[in-house]
């Protein structure tokens, strides 16, 4: 599920039945005051359009405007960081990505960070691996995030 506010696309939802979906624009209708809908139209069919380019493997990066207001401090500076930071076909370590944002030490934050990204995918959390060679997790599901990994080149695609 994608949602878009008046300044960007504001987030996406993994395993969006209806009961999660329903969930998750309640959460995020409590959280943002409500805007005018003509811009989140614009920017919602822009996000569709680049997120299906994404998986058609057409897409390299996102050109969207993203609303970062379902995310604050040390958490938005780290998903700032991979957005700008973490190119398509890379991946960067947890530690890593502490240290860019002058945290060493932090690694298990950027972990949490990556657990509350509001835009997965788009913000590519997926690029985040332990520095021991380990996948790490992922909010969508580790097998999610093998998929994004191999259709970005950096795992072998699955046999089955």
């Amino acid at each position: 599920m994608l949602a878009a506010s008046e300044q960007g696309l504001v987030q996406v939802v993994f395993h969006a039945d209806e009961p999660t979906a329903a969930a998750a624009l309640d959460r995020l209708g409590r959280r943002l005051s409500a805007t005018s809908q003509a811009p989140a139209r614009a920017h919602l069919a822009e996000a569709i359009r680049q997120v299906e380019a994404y998986f058609a493997g057409s897409l390299r990066e996102f050109t969207l405007d993203l609303d970062w207001s379902l995310t604050t401090g040390f958490n938005r500076r780290v998903q700032r960081e991979l957005a700008a930071g973490v190119p398509f076909g890379s991946v960067v370590g947890y530690q890593d990505l502490a240290d860019r944002v002058g945290e060493p030490g932090a690694a298990r934050a950027v972990g949490v960070a990556m657990g509350a990204n509001p835009l997965p995918v788009v913000v590519p959390c997926h690029r985040v691996v332990e520095s021991s060679g380990g996948i790490g997790g992922f909010g969508g599901g580790l097998e999610i995030k093998r998929r994004l990994l191999a259709l970005e080149g950096v795992l072998p695609e699955p046999l089955f």
